[in-house]
């Protein structure tokens, strides 16, 4: 092996331990840092989050029917933030950390959320969370959702996010969303 080629084995090396690196790191740190956003193959931003059509929907291991199953989905409406984009499939990750590909047709763009879902511990009390009235914590509350509600994201202002489930609306901090972006602004 020649110099040139040592040197772009190395090369190449780095590279793939710089994308395992990004890979590994969580997604909002990934998602606004200040730096140019990437677009996918279907031309929007990589990252984004979107939700899952129907259940139940095999998260494959690689973009392709060809590819073992090696998770199934069983929550419609569950976010997902996108990774990347290989033609009609798209990498997922769910808000355990778990990653996959699906196809795009089982994708939707209705933003949805999880409460909390860092704080859902098997054989614990899940916390609660106060659902205002207003972008305001001194607001009234108007209904209390524990941690790991799945909830429709109507619009967030950065800070505040409108949301709803089933008769029941209402604001909640984006801090406390699993399925929008820190800062991100929903319309």
């Amino acid at each position: 092996m020649s110099m040139t080629d040592c040197s772009h084995a190395l090369t190449l090396a780095a590279l793939a331990l710089s994308f395992a690196a990004a890979a590994a790191l969580p997604a909002q740190s990934q998602m606004r840092s200040g730096a140019a956003i990437e677009t996918g193959a279907s031309g929007l931003p990589v990252p984004r989050f979107a939700s899952l059509k129907a259940q139940p929907v095999n998260l494959r291991k690689g973009p392709g029917l060809q590819y073992p199953t090696a998770w199934v989905l069983k929550r419609a409406g569950m976010p997902l933030e996108i990774t990347r984009e290989f033609e009609a499939w798209r990498q997922v990750r769910d808000a355990e950390g778990t990653t996959g590909w699906v196809h795009r047709s089982l994708l939707s763009g209705r933003r949805t959320a999880v409460v909390q879902p860092w704080d859902v511990k098997a054989g614990a009390a899940r916390p609660i969370f106060d659902v205002r009235a207003r972008a305001s914590a001194a607001s009234q509350i108007v209904v209390r959702f524990e941690a790991g509600a799945l909830v429709g994201v109507a619009r967030c202002d950065g800070t505040w996010c409108r949301v709803f489930h089933e008769a029941y609306s209402g604001y909640l901090q984006q801090k406390n969303l699993w399925g929008v972006y820190p800062r991100e602004i929903v319309r």
